[in-house]
């Protein structure tokens, strides 16, 4: 049997008739139907897939085998290639083209699509039929064949009838879903497709104003095309015939068309589907204020790029037929980058008086202005916005000059000529001059009332009027001149053009010229009488030409003349910063001065005695293997056990060398640490080893701090992350990287065993720049390096140099936790001894039960216990213990319960600590304490406490790994590698033999820890890594990546470039400032974009605590036999906010309980409110972890702290605001929301008059972009809602599951205006409807509206920009940060 929507591939057996043809003037085809009640083909017209792979006759041989009972006979055909490996391959993996399309078609309700096929010289081409069916009246609607444009016909054409199709329904997938990421699971050939030619052709059709062509729903978007037109259709009909009528009467032509009615035939079939659509409304007071803005800070075509001149022509043809004058496209396509930003250019600067009426709202009429209590005021404005003005300029200026009215029209002729409208023209007034310019105006007025009779009008004795005869013009014109207060006729009058139906632009434009002419052609002698004869003249011609909208924009707008001409364009990211190149020559006064200070150095007792101990390092006696390997490779690896040495002493064997050689003075030496505390320990004690102060010859690098001197300090060392940004500064391009590291002679990255996300980042920068630095040396060191795996990384570019060191450090003994349990009688249930009996010869079952209620949590009444043993083991002894922790919290519950022992003298130690604070740990205890030191995994390497004797291993480790179901990052407490454990345990042999106290079994350690680490580019989502990468400066993201010690695979690569689009981290390949934040906090992509925001506005507290909650869980608990009463708990909190404000409340209300309460009432409230005081005690360790790395990413103040009362004015003025805090939350979400449909509103009657009913919960409905209808999860606050706040008509969800059907969870209610600011793009309909959002969101509105915002969104990028450069920058009181925050708490309204 053939396949559904093939030919058969034999003879006339069937008696079904032929395929159908469809005729067309253009091409022949033949349709294959894959409907069920279409009769399928018997004979195809053409060759079709299986005659061309096949052999001919392969019905019969078919039949034959078939009659055979399935044996192959002799004669049979040759086997047909797979139809999967002919389009994807052999090794691919995912959906055929056809088999997407009738899925996408079964799942929209549509019909089955069918196919044409044509035979070309060629080979075979193929297009797509869609088709509807109205499941109510039965009638089926047909789609034109999905046909590419001429230019891109050649694409179409395969060598097989079977390609040819599946070419077909790739095109036609992406005709419908262009704005969806499914490509991925296409073969090759048409992923690349989709990604290069099919969107390269969509912006050429949008560009051209057909972006109808790639709507979701087509057959909506045909239907809403035709009514349209016959709706325009009609329209001229009408005008035709009311011209007609209009003929015939009477009066002929020189009638007065009065209102046909015709404006509003068809108005409601073009309306259809845009009639139920959230209405979006501006305040005139905040359009005003968001205009000025615009008008300050907006750039334009930032990068000048430049319009061909074909586009230009269709351009302007395009906006001139939607009514816009051919002139304002003209001028406007000179400064505008696309046809998108052209029409954004004209919306904002053409006055709406002259905007076609499309553009405008709905009832808009010009010049209505609200009454006023001062009627003299108010009609002095009335008559100076007359000549043109726009209102709220003239109210402005008519303040500013304290209610004159003759010195408000002089200052506003001043703006309109660009001249300082708070100064006369000339330097002072001449008191005679001014008495004689009168008498010269008064005997003016004379004669132009004799010569113009009743077109003359004297207003007032300074100002006068005069109609003007101006031929070809129906509406009249009225000249206004008002005497200049200095002296006339020597400076010009004020000048006014009142006309009803002219643009104000126009009007003003006139003004402009008039002035013009009086002051080149006029002065000096009476003026009015050839002023008249020269606007009569002219005034059409300036009319039909009046010149650039931006010459008179300052005065049609109420921002006046506040144009930013200074600011700043942020077209190169990237800073680049100049160094010198090494000099290699020896013997230089800088290295002959450093070597004779080295040698005199040499001899004194001090250093005698430091190279004494040096000396007894393992690393010294291969000093000479080590320097050789530097000097002859150029990547060296050196591995060595801990406390050989090789941090501390390779890097002074190589400086050494270089001083001795003569060439100290090139020496520049580079040392990488993955910690801060590292770079300050190790900077520490190489300068107490070289007999000198941190910051001289030895100095350091970190987040903030710097103790180094340039020309002087030869080793540094520094945080990796601090390297990357010296490196990601530098400009971008490979040859800026190398030209970063140009004073640099060598590079040394330690701890490469971690395989941080940093460090796999930097090895890539490293192997590309030693291709063009060969002077460049690069040594990488660990304890337990897989030296291999960087042999084979390195190697491709030369040999490699590699030096094994053996470890020094003395016997250490191994207890594991029954051992542990044994020797402290530690029993869990009562944190007291073992219950069994001390003379049981068998207490191994006591053992086991106590592990098994130990369980796999840390139990810190065991670890105290165990403190104390070692405490009473030691006696007098010195020596400290170590205890490892995987976090902050848990550091904090050990040192709460362990300073309960005596003499313990307690001390933390881990990342987010200052500095001073770190080094803490080092110094011995004082006397008579025992220094305890609660760890995480920073003081596994690197850094060594000397006074260590005892480690307490917990086994755990905080990780970050990604969730591909919800796709969420997690910071998660895991089982730490046999190779970390081993670290830990060495710590304890370091002065002399110790123990390690493991607290999990040896069974866990062998069956639940991995041997070695995952690297961190496994263990975080693709979007994450695809960024930081972009923040380096990188443009091929994927090709970057495929360099990587471990590269991940190119698709997934591509998906998330994608993703960082839609979230709008990046923009035309380039990263946006709200994505160069997002690349330095480790977290999920949502929760750090909304911590970004909570900086920003002024909510950071709540912020970080909403990012804990969806990093962990809500702390509500649902115990199945009291859903509702926790159900109503949850509610009591989130007010009808959404579930995300209910959780952040209850976290508030339970941190407020905590610092004032006792731990048993804390958790008794708890129980009553259906919360979970674990996981409240979880999310605040993760709010921690956050605030750490905005700190560590300088994007907060190292010093802040949420108890700070000026961190509370800066960062958390908002924390309160939820309005502000639910618009934050859908943006971070987006592109995850849905729209809420409600039901036709009802009412009841009451004694006051009809009241609108709430509807019901059940009746409202969501739907989202991807899923279409969606359902509220039972489990969220809002599944029962009938309302919601703040104007709501949207939802964001964080995750969505599919079950019986696709529901929505953790949801926060927002309204338009949170929409347009920080929802995707936003596309004007032109037919006057309103805007589309992300391409599916449709709102009402005027059509200014949307380009105001989308503006403003760009100026809120700039801001997010400039706090990327200063993080400690207060944007409480940034007039875009206000005017956002008032957007969305208001819904566009002014109150």
């Amino acid at each position: 049997m053939p396949k559904k929507g093939e030919a058969t591939r034999g003879g006339g057996g069937s008696k079904k008739p032929a395929a159908t043809a469809v005729t067309n003037p253009e091409e022949s085809f033949i349709v294959f139907s894959n409907a069920k009640d279409k009769p399928k083909a018997a004979k195809a017209e053409v060759d079709t897939s299986e005659e061309k792979i096949g052999a001919k006759g392969s019905t019969h041989s078919k039949s034959k085998t078939a009659g055979e009972g399935g044996q192959s006979g002799p004669d049979e055909a040759p086997k047909r290639p797979d139809t999967r490996k002919l389009i994807g391959g052999a090794s691919w993996t995912g959906k055929l083209p056809v088999n997407m399309l009738s899925e996408h078609c079964q799942k929209q309700k549509w019909e089955k699509p069918e196919y044409t096929m044509s035979k070309t010289p060629d080979g075979f081409s193929s297009m797509v039929i869609l088709k509807a069916t109205n499941p109510k009246t039965k009638e089926t609607t047909n789609l034109n064949p999905f046909k590419l444009p001429p230019t891109h016909k050649h694409l179409a054409v395969q060598s097989t009838a079977v390609e040819a199709r599946h070419f077909a329904a790739a095109y036609g997938l992406f005709r419908v879903c262009s704005m969806r990421n499914i490509h991925m699971m296409l073969p090759p050939t048409y992923r690349d497709l989709w990604k290069d030619e099919f969107q390269e052709l969509k912006k050429e059709d949008v560009k051209e104003g057909k972006g109808w062509m790639y709507e979701a729903d087509p057959f909506m978007a045909k239907r809403e095309r035709e009514e349209v037109q016959a709706s325009m259709a009609k329209e001229r009909a009408e005008k035709e015939k009311q011209k007609t009528k209009i003929e015939s009467q009477p009066g002929g032509p020189g009638g007065i068309l009065g209102p046909s009615g015709s404006g509003n035939s068809g108005s409601h079939s073009v309306s259809r589907g845009w009639n139920r659509v959230p209405k979006i409304e501006m305040g005139r007071r905040i359009r005003v204020q968001i205009e000025e803005l615009v008008r300050k800070y907006a750039t334009w075509n930032p990068h000048g790029t430049r319009i061909s001149e074909f586009q230009q022509r269709n351009i302007i043809n395009d906006l001139t037929e939607l009514g816009f004058r051919r002139s304002h496209v003209q001028e406007a396509v000179l400064e505008c980058k696309d046809r998108e930003e052209t029409l954004e250019w004209l919306l904002i600067h053409v006055p709406e008086d002259d905007l076609p009426k499309w553009s405008l709202p709905e009832g808009y009429v010009a010049g209505i202005s609200m009454a006023s209590a001062n009627l003299k005021r108010q009609a002095i404005i009335k008559r100076l916005s007359e000549a043109g003005f726009a209102t709220d300029l003239c109210t402005k200026t008519l303040d500013m000059c304290n209610g004159d009215e003759g010195e408000a029209a002089k200052a506003l002729q001043a703006l309109l000529l660009g001249r300082d409208r708070s100064t006369p023209d000339q330097n002072g007034i001449d008191m005679s001059k001014a008495s004689l310019g009168l008498s010269v105006w008064q005997e003016e007025q004379t004669t132009i009332e004799a010569i113009y009779g009743e077109r003359y009008r004297l207003i007032s004795l300074d100002v006068c009027q005069i109609m003007l005869k101006v031929q070809k013009s129906k509406d009249p014109f009225m000249l206004q001149i008002r005497k200049p207060s200095e002296s006339y006729p020597d400076v010009a009058p004020v000048i006014s053009i009142y006309s009803k139906g002219l643009p104000a632009y126009i009007r003003l434009s006139i003004m402009i010229q008039a002035v013009h002419h009086v002051e080149f052609d006029l002065l000096g002698e009476p003026i009015i009488f050839s002023l008249v004869d020269w606007l009569e003249s002219e005034i059409l011609g300036i009319i039909e030409r009046p010149g650039k909208l931006r010459d008179v924009s300052s005065a049609a707008s109420a921002t006046g003349s506040e144009q930013n001409d200074t600011k700043t364009r942020r077209v190169d990211q990237h800073r680049k910063r100049h160094v010198e190149s090494i000099d290699w020559r020896p013997a230089t006064e800088s290295s002959l001065a450093m070597l004779g200070r080295w040698q005199r150095k040499q001899e004194t007792p001090p250093q005698q005695e430091m190279l004494a101990a040096r000396r007894s390092l393992p690393a010294w006696s291969l000093k000479e293997k080590i320097i050789q390997a530097v000097k002859d490779h150029q990547v060296t690896i050196i591995s060595g056990e801990t406390g050989s040495g090789k941090s501390t002493q390779s890097v002074q064997f190589v400086l050494d060398d270089l001083i001795s050689r003569k060439l100290g003075g090139a020496a520049n030496i580079i040392c990488t640490q993955p910690r801060r505390i590292s770079a300050l320990g190790l900077a520490d004690r190489v300068s107490d080893e070289r007999c000198s102060i941190v910051g001289d010859e030895v100095g350091y690098a970190i987040r903030g701090e710097s103790k180094q001197k340039l020309g002087i300090t030869k080793i540094t060392f520094v945080t990796t992350g601090v390297l990357l940004r010296r490196l990601q500064t530098s400009g971008g391009s490979s040859d800026d990287v190398v030209a970063a590291l140009a004073d640099v002679s060598h590079v040394v990255v330690d701890e490469v065993h971690e395989r941080s996300l940093d460090t796999d980042f930097l090895l890539v920068l490293l192997r590309d720049v030693l291709k063009k630095r060969k002077d460049l040396r690069v040594i990488l060191m660990s304890a337990t390096l897989d030296a291999d795996v960087f042999d084979d990384y390195f190697g491709t570019g030369g040999k490699v140099g590699r030096v094994e060191i053996k470890g020094r450090t003395y016997p250490v003994d191994d207890f594991y936790l029954d051992d542990i349990l044994r020797e402290t009688g530690f029993n869990a249930r009562r944190g007291r001894g073992l219950s069994w009996d001390e003379e049981d010869d068998d207490p191994e079952p006591s053992v086991a039960n106590a592990i098994q209620n130990i369980g796999m949590r840390i139990n810190y009444d065991l670890i105290a216990r165990t403190v104390e043993k070692i405490d009473a083991e030691l006696g007098g002894k010195d020596g400290g213990i170590l205890i490892f922790l995987p976090g902050t919290l848990e550091i904090n519950r050990t040192l709460d319960v362990i300073r309960s022992i005596p003499n313990v003298h307690a001390l933390p130690l881990h990342a987010s600590l200052l500095s001073a604070e770190q080094r803490r740990v080092f110094p011995p205890a004082p006397r008579g304490k025992r220094k305890v030191i609660a760890a995480t995994n920073v003081a596994e390497t690197s850094i060594t406490i000397e006074d260590i004797v005892a480690v307490i291993d917990t086994g755990r480790v905080k990780e970050t790994s990604f969730d591909p179901q919800n796709n969420m990052v997690r910071l998660e407490e895991v089982w730490a590698s046999r190779a970390a454990c081993k670290q830990r345990r060495g710590r304890a042999g370091r002065v002399r033999a110790g123990k390690c106290y493991k607290l999990y079994t040896r069974n866990a350690e062998m069956t639940k820890m991995m041997e070695r680490p995952e690297p961190e580019i496994r263990r975080v989502p693709l979007e994450q890594l695809c960024l930081s990468v972009k923040a380096m400066g990188v443009s091929d993201v994927p090709a970057f990546l495929a360099s990587a010690l471990t590269p991940p695979e190119n698709v997934a690569v591509e998906g998330a470039v994608d993703l960082l689009g839609r979230i709008g981290a990046i923009d035309d390949d380039e990263l946006t400032a709200l994505g160069r934040h997002l690349a330095m906090i480790p977290a999920d992509l949502r929760c750090g974009k909304l911590m970004v925001y909570g900086a920003t506005f002024g909510c950071l507290e709540a912020c970080l605590t909403i990012a804990a909650i969806l990093t962990v869980k809500s702390p509500f608990v649902s115990p199945q036999h009291k859903r509702e009463e926790s159900k109503a708990a949850r509610s009591s909190f989130s007010q009808g906010q959404g579930d995300l404000l209910g959780d952040l409340r209850a976290y508030e209300q339970w941190s407020s309980m905590r610092k004032g309460c006792n731990q048993r009432d804390v958790r008794m409230w708890c129980e009553q409110s259906f919360l979970s005081n674990q996981t409240m005690n979880d999310i605040s360790s993760n709010r921690s972890q956050y605030l750490s790395s905005l700190k560590e990413t300088s994007f907060l103040p190292i010093h802040y702290h949420s108890s700070d009362q000026s961190s509370q004015e800066t960062y958390n003025l908002q924390n309160s605001n939820d309005a502000l805090i639910r618009a934050l939350v859908a943006g971070a979400f987006n592109p995850q929301m849905a729209r809420i449909d409600f039901p036709e509103k009802k009412f009841a009657a009451s004694i006051s008059g009809a009241v609108e009913l709430d509807p019901e919960a059940r009746t409202i409905k969501y739907f989202n972009q991807d899923n279409g209808r969606v359902f509220v999860h039972p489990s969220s606050t809002l599944f029962d809602a009938q309302g919601f706040p703040g104007s709501a008509a949207f939802m964001s969800y964080f995750n969505k599951m599919a079950t019986s059907k696709v529901f929505v969870r953790e949801l926060t209610p927002f309204n338009a205006f949170t929409l347009l600011l920080f929802g995707g793009p936003i596309a004007l309909d032109t037919l006057g409807r309103g805007l589309v959002v992300d391409g599916w969101i449709r709102l009402r509105g005027w059509a200014r509206i949307g380009v105001l915002v989308s503006r403003l969104r760009m100026m809120l990028d700039e801001v997010l920009a400039t706090k990327v450069d200063n993080p400690g920058m207060d944007l409480g009181a940034n007039e875009i940060i206000n005017v956002v925050r008032k957007l969305v708490e208001l819904n566009g309204m002014d109150q």
